[in-house]
């Protein structure tokens, strides 16, 4: 199973929310690449990254910190936030992102899916962000009203091969993942699952990797020092 250690980007500044509130932001870290070259030092090979600010506003504000993150830390990065047109789509993947994720656009703009996929093929993932069953979109802060496993089926039909998958009332709260919802989506499509939200320690990690689950995210875990990522990664298995 992968590994994804998470980093947030807000402000140009290393962040964490509880349940995707932003009035909940906090810094947790001054440099994305010092946290990402420590991530590199524990044995992680890839790096999940969000641009808050995109996810919210669209302005990229926070992406010349990222590029470096690309460059300089030796991690396959995987980032969402703001991908919302063919141009953001080009430059995210231009610009040597491993993974690109779309969001609100795929809910918004299943064509905008299709395009990048046409592009970038497996290099494109769609986050699924769910409250109570439910699609959140715009920095989950709008409700979609679509249901996450119909909408899951959806993107699979169309040729996504990658989901994560975010309960946003797990998300920073080290509870524990979803396993449930996790399952379900499971039984409803055939693609690669990242679960993300909730993760608080080992043995976290050990079951969604004896679920078969393709990765998981570890964020808030990391840096309130619940979980020991070297750990965390002996237990995953093979990061290439």
């Amino acid at each position: 199973m992968k590994l994804f250690p998470a980093i947030d980007m807000k402000d140009s500044k290393v962040v964490r929310l509880y349940k995707g509130d932003f009035a909940t932001v906090h810094q947790v870290a001054d440099d994305p690449l010092t946290v990402a070259r420590a991530f590199y030092e524990a044995g992680a090979r890839h790096i999940h990254m969000v641009d808050l600010d995109g996810a919210r506003s669209g302005v990229r504000v926070n992406f010349p910190m990222i590029y470096q993150v690309i460059q300089n830390s030796g991690l396959k990065v995987e980032l969402g936030g703001g991908i919302k047109t063919e141009l953001d789509v080009i430059t995210v993947g231009e610009a040597g992102v491993d993974r690109l994720v779309i969001g609100s656009a795929a809910v918004t703009n299943p064509g905008l899916v299709s395009y990048a996929l046409g592009l970038y093929g497996d290099r494109v993932a769609v986050g699924i962000d769910s409250l109570s069953g439910k699609v959140r979109t715009a920095g989950w802060e709008e409700n979609s009203g679509l249901d996450y496993l119909e909408f899951a089926a959806k993107m699979e039909s169309i040729g996504v091969k990658n989901i994560i998958f975010t309960d946003i009332a797990t998300d920073g709260m080290l509870s524990g993942p979803s396993y449930d919802q996790l399952a379900q989506l499971q039984k409803t499509v055939s693609c690669n699952i990242t679960a993300s939200g909730g993760v608080s320690c080992l043995d976290d990690i050990k079951r969604l990797r004896d679920m078969g689950l393709y990765g998981a995210i570890i964020g808030k875990a990391y840096y309130a020092g619940t979980i020991d990522l070297a750990e965390a990664v002996k237990e995953a298995g093979d990061q290439c």
